[in-house]
């Protein structure tokens, strides 16, 4: 009787508070249910969406390359003139760099000795340009005097060349009676004033970068040591030693490029002036350094080379001696081009004879004349620098010599 009852119920559930007893409608508990795993897609359907996407990055790759090798073939020719400029002051600086070396041996300081090379690269320049203007008046003075040689030779040429084409439309056409004559207009040449006037503005911008060129050869040659250093500075230390290397084989396949051009244009020239002496030239020992240091432009040299010696001896050349020189031309400068210049040339800078082809035929293309003497210089050194780096190595391969099997 003294125990106390307790009317505790463990088993009740206690209703929520926050429904109201009233409320009849409110759902009872639901038991959660397990979520369906997603349904995994095909192999043979995520194979083909990779394929498809490895396939746009691909594509997508290909054209940011086209698009960026497009963008600087535009830069390169709308740049051309500046390009050109830089280049050519380039080669001369490293043609005149033995003289500015040797002056530095003998205690000469080097902005002096820069300043001496430059100088006597522009007296040299005036002085064969006076002298080459010398014997341009004294060809135009003495021209009329070959007017009537020029006259017959023209004649007999354009005789023949019209019974070859009368004879070529007889057979092709049939003669038509009645036919309506063909009006002429005869257009008078425009004189050398003309021209300049017309073409003004190239002639004032190549003459200011002409201007520009024994600056910019003077201060490569004064800086040379510091714009080499500062070079390499560029690159990260662990590769500076790598880019070190780089430029200082750039430097060499330069200089070997000019020593070749150099020597072969001695020996086409000594040639030239023993045949010319032969022949008995005027000035054969001033047409025959020209017409030899012309066969080494390539594709333009066969044409330019003939007309020093030509317009030299045309009061004295008959019908061999003209064959003579056309054949001595000709056969020298196929010779230089095809056969000991892509070898020496080629051997010195490790280049394939094909490619160094194909660059002159695309800074030809791009530049016009200077691109003939810049391309292989321009070929080599990328050529070095794919070797330099080991992603291009294979690209440095295709541009070497060909390997043999």
């Amino acid at each position: 009787m003294g125990k106390t009852l307790h009317s505790s119920t463990p088993n009740t559930k206690i209703p929520d508070s926050s429904h109201s007893e009233g409320d009849t409608n409110s759902a009872p508990p639901c038991t959660a249910q397990p979520e369906a795993p997603d349904r995994e897609p095909p192999r043979g359907e995520t194979t083909q969406e990779a394929e498809v996407l490895e396939t746009s990055v691909k594509l997508g790759t290909v054209a940011q390359i086209v698009v960026a090798v497009i963008a600087v073939v535009g830069l390169i020719y709308l740049l051309k003139l500046v390009l050109i400029t830089i280049l050519v002051s380039l080669l001369l600086a490293y043609f005149l760099e033995p003289l500015v070396r040797s002056l530095s041996q003998l205690r000469v300081p080097r902005w002096a000795a820069a300043l001496s090379a430059v100088l006597l690269a522009l007296a040299v320049t005036l002085g064969v340009g006076y002298f080459s203007l010398n014997r341009a008046v004294e060809f135009a003075d003495q021209l009329p005097t070959y007017s009537s040689k020029i006259r017959g030779l023209i004649g007999k040429i354009r005789s023949k060349a019209d019974r070859i084409e009368s004879g070529t439309r007889s057979a092709v056409e049939p003669p038509q009676p009645g036919k309506q004559p063909v009006t002429v207009k005869v257009q008078q040449p425009p004189g050398v004033t003309q021209l300049i006037s017309e073409n003004s503005g190239p002639i004032m911008d190549v003459l200011m970068a002409t201007g520009f060129v024994p600056f910019l050869v003077y201060f490569m040659l004064m800086s040379k040591d510091h714009f080499h250093v500062a070079t390499v500075r560029l690159f990260p230390k662990e590769h500076r030693l790598q880019a070190h290397r780089t430029v200082s084989n750039i430097s060499a396949m330069i200089r070997s490029y000019i020593v070749a051009n150099v020597f072969l244009g001695l020996l086409n020239s000594v040639i030239f002036v023993v045949i010319f002496w032969i022949l008995g030239i005027h000035y054969f020992y001033f047409v025959g350094p020209i017409s030899g240091f012309a066969t080494l432009i390539p594709y333009l040299g066969v044409f330019l080379a003939p007309i020093p010696p030509l317009a030299s001896g045309i009061d004295t050349l008959s019908k061999t001696g003209v064959i003579t020189i056309l054949v001595a031309i000709i056969g020298l400068h196929v010779l230089t081009i095809n056969f000991i210049y892509p070898r020496i040339v080629g051997r010195r800078l490790r280049l394939n004879p094909l490619v160094v082809s194909l660059s002159l035929l695309f800074w030809a293309w791009i530049w016009g004349a200077p691109g003939l003497i810049l391309a292989i210089p321009i070929l080599g050194a990328a050529k070095i620098i794919c070797d330099h780096i080991d992603s291009l190595r294979g690209l440095g391969s295709w541009l070497g010599e060909t390997a043999v099997i």
